[in-house]
């Protein structure tokens, strides 16, 4: 939820703190730069230190830093606050996900807890971006820190009579050294992805971080190979029924941060609508989200994760393609509303599924690490793969505004086009989920 919760009110933020389009896009990817950085870190640190301890460390931190943005004066206190608020996110994250193997030590039982949890991931995005519009509408954006804060105070109160401590056996010391070069390499890269959506990817502003990002990622693995006790041991990813998995979160958390950031500027700057009517047109997708998250483990338990992805990877191409077919003048009752139904269905299955494969096959004391890795693919998407797309939606609209075509016209087939090509990278993901996540006899 944190990291879309500012989607719809960002025109609102800009205008009361007098930001410019970058420093706008940086306080908008502060969360995310610190996740996606901190997350290997944080998987490591609750398989060594507990993960209910490292789960209370990151819901403290998470609900303090909510609470300093909602009061930030100007820029640097919001977007530091953003990006402490990623860091708790961080560290709790992949602990509530190992957390999961200690409530439901049972495999059938954490298998289909694990199904559920993917099912609905995608809930977060989804409930940032209607309490954005909500919020900055009848109150001030500020308040939409207000729903995290509270959200942190509460599952505070209610871990230590619910949870258990989710010690494990893992030993050996938190690699430092991979911290930061694993952090500092991931941050660079998103930092220049970010930044390519609204620059030329040959401007130092982009090629810069992501050549650093290069180097220091490729330090990384080479540190890792050498490191007794690696923060992510590469044999982790030999499995390819993992590495297919972690793909499909990645292609689907690309999906969903897709469409809600073009229909969003569709819906107010094309269509006209307000912050709340834009939040209201999402209600139809987020409840078809929600319900299909609550149900999705049963079609996993019945049909088995591979099918679930394969034909949930189709569904969401079908959605997007949907609301490829958009024009300046669509009505929403059509195609529109229709990509709107049929996408969170393919995005629940696709989770769902990937989820279950990631967490296959995983001893206990990898689970953390595991985690982390589901959520460095959730935000990867949202980064990396926004960015490439909204880049090439520009570039399209560029291209159409040069032949003189109307403003809307030429945005809208921007986003049409992007739409599409996130379609047909869909259908390619399953074809490829088709081969990596089928069933292997396991070695002994």
């Amino acid at each position: 939820m944190a990291i879309t919760m500012l989607a719809v009110a960002l025109p609102r933020i800009e205008a009361e703190l007098g930001l410019s389009a970058s420093r706008l896009t940086l306080v908008n990817a502060a969360y995310g730069l610190s996740f996606s950085g901190l997350l290997l870190l944080g998987g490591r640190a609750a398989d060594l230190y507990g993960r209910r301890r490292l789960f209370t460390i990151g819901l403290a931190l998470f609900g303090g830093a909510s609470l300093t943005a909602g009061i930030a004066p100007e820029f640097w206190t919001l977007t530091v606050s953003r990006f402490l608020q990623g860091a708790g996110a961080a560290l709790a994250a992949p602990s509530a996900m190992a957390l999961v193997g200690a409530v439901f030590p049972d495999p059938s039982r954490h298998a289909r807890a694990m199904a559920v949890w993917g099912g609905l991931s995608p809930m977060g995005a989804a409930a940032g971006t209607l309490a954005s519009g909500a919020v900055s509408t009848w109150v001030s954006w500020r308040w939409t820190f207000a729903v995290p804060a509270v959200a942190a105070v509460l599952a505070l109160a209610l871990t230590r009579p619910l949870l258990p401590a989710g010690e494990t056996n893992a030993r050996g010391r938190l690699d430092v050294k991979g911290a930061v070069l694993a952090t500092a390499g991931l941050t660079a890269l998103s930092y220049g992805l970010v930044y390519a959506a609204e620059h030329s990817w040959i401007s130092l502003a982009v090629l810069g971080p992501i050549a650093v990002s290069v180097v220091l990622l490729a330090t990384f693995a080479v540190v890792e190979r050498k490191t007794a006790d690696p923060l992510l041991p590469l044999d982790f990813l030999k499995s390819g029924h993992r590495l297919g998995a972690l793909w499909v979160i990645l292609a689907g958390a690309t999906a969903i941060s897709t469409m809600f950031m073009l229909m969003s500027l569709y819906f107010q700057q094309v269509a006209g609508m307000s912050p709340l009517g834009t939040a209201a047109a999402f209600l139809p997708f987020s409840l078809v989200l929600f319900l299909s998250g609550i149900s999705v483990a049963r079609l996993v338990r019945r049909f088995g994760a591979r099918n679930v992805t394969v034909v949930g990877s189709v569904l969401a191409a079908a959605g997007l393609a949907l609301l490829g077919t958009m024009a300046a003048d669509s009505p929403y009752v059509g195609t529109l509303l229709a990509g709107l139904l049929v996408l969170p269905v393919g995005i629940s299955m696709m989770f769902s599924g990937a989820t279950v494969k990631v967490f296959s096959r995983v001893d206990d004391e990898r689970s953390g690490l595991a985690g982390s890795l589901v959520n460095t693919a959730m935000e990867t998407g949202p980064t990396a793969g926004l960015a490439l797309l909204v880049s090439l939606a520009t570039a399209h609209t560029t291209s159409l505004l040069d032949e003189e075509t109307g403003a809307r016209f030429a945005e809208t087939a921007g986003y049409s086009f992007a739409f599409n090509t996130a379609a047909v990278a869909l259908l390619g993901t399953a074809v490829l989920t088709l081969w990596t996540l089928r069933e292997r006899p396991r070695r002994q």
